[in-house]
């Protein structure tokens, strides 16, 4: 399942919507503002930032964890 899936599974498992999702972005970062449509565009380009989608999964209230293959050892 690629980021775009995934994001938008996690979205509407929580029960909101990408709007709702924005509009903490841009009470988080006032000064850089974001809209709905300009995340859609990054998911389906494939161009959206790891720390944007850090943030969009702690405002839904997961943790993007890294995980070894080898040896299970998170950071």
């Amino acid at each position: 399942m690629d980021s775009r899936k995934r994001i938008k599974t996690v979205i509407t498992a929580e029960g909101t919507t990408l709007k709702n999702i924005v509009d903490e972005l841009n009470r988080r970062n006032p000064d850089n503002t974001t809209t709905a449509q300009n995340i859609t565009n990054k998911l389906a380009r494939k161009t959206i930032r790891f720390d944007e989608v850090a943030e969009i999964m702690d405002i839904l209230g997961y943790d993007v964890i890294l995980r070894s293959r080898e040896t299970g050892k998170e950071y």
